[in-house]
């Protein structure tokens, strides 16, 4: 007896309105993802930011920037994530020296605390935005991986940056002053401070910052120790970063912050 023909489902060219029917696999047979044709969503409280549309951008206006890691990679308040994460400013840093035709981009602060890592940025365009944020996102990951294999039989590979990056447009003198005071005091809000003979975070640009009240009515500035690298960063240019924060007071050791930074 014959064996029964295989029938095979002719797809649909258009659909009843007349437009092109979207084909629900791809050319290499994997599963068409795209709007319409999607499987299970992810889960989660962190299953990945919402892809919107990117806010329009200024020069002028300076950005906080947050960036998760895995919980593989585990704490990066330690001295050799340290090291991977300071390259990563040093990769930037030198891409970003001149000045570009699509536009410049600045790390100007940054804070390293165990499970995320704030920025804050300048950036002359969206696309020098973008540019410039995956330029340190694929610095980071390689030298994260490598730091983080250096005792094992095999090197790390694979996702360090799960989600895509948060941002928030910096766009007042009292927000300037927030962001600054949230990002580079933000290991007081996580505990980290206690037994510290710091005052200030040593994960951060907060030991080059010059904004503190303490130096305000002073000429010097404390030394650090020789061993200690800083993290490799711009000065800023926009004013809200260089004059504007200062008209609602220079920051405070001592200052805890908030979760708001809205002003």
């Amino acid at each position: 007896m014959a064996r029964a023909r295989k029938r095979h489902i002719q797809q649909k060219l258009f659909e009843a309105d007349g437009s092109h029917a979207r084909p629900m696999f791809r050319k290499d047979g994997k599963r068409d993802r795209r709007k319409g044709n999607s499987g299970r969503k992810p889960k989660g409280k962190r299953a990945g930011s919402p892809h919107k549309k990117r806010p329009e951008l200024r020069a002028n206006t300076p950005i906080h920037i947050v960036l998760r890691v895995v919980p593989a990679i585990g704490s990066l308040r330690r001295r050799f994530m340290y090291r991977a994460i300071r390259e990563a400013t040093i990769s930037v840093a030198m891409r970003e020296l001149h000045d570009r035709i699509d536009g410049c981009f600045r790390i100007v602060h940054i804070s390293i605390q165990r499970t995320h890592i704030h920025l804050i940025v300048e950036a002359d365009t969206k696309r020098a935005l973008s540019r410039g944020m995956q330029s340190f996102q694929i610095s980071a990951a390689k030298h994260l991986n490598r730091e983080f294999s250096r005792d094992l039989r095999e090197r790390r590979r694979g996702t360090v940056f799960p989600d895509r990056y948060h941002e928030e447009l910096i766009t007042t003198p009292k927000q300037a002053r927030h962001t600054l005071s949230y990002v580079l005091n933000n290991w007081r809000k996580h505990g980290d401070d206690q037994g510290r003979t710091w005052k200030v975070d040593p994960f951060s640009t907060a030991p080059v910052f010059l904004g503190w009240e303490y130096f305000q009515d002073r000429d010097e500035f404390w030394d650090l120790p020789d061993t200690y690298e800083q993290l490799i960063v711009y000065f800023p240019k926009t004013w809200l970063l260089t004059k504007g924060w200062l008209k609602h007071g220079a920051l405070a050791f001592e200052e805890v912050p908030s979760s708001s930074k809205k002003g």
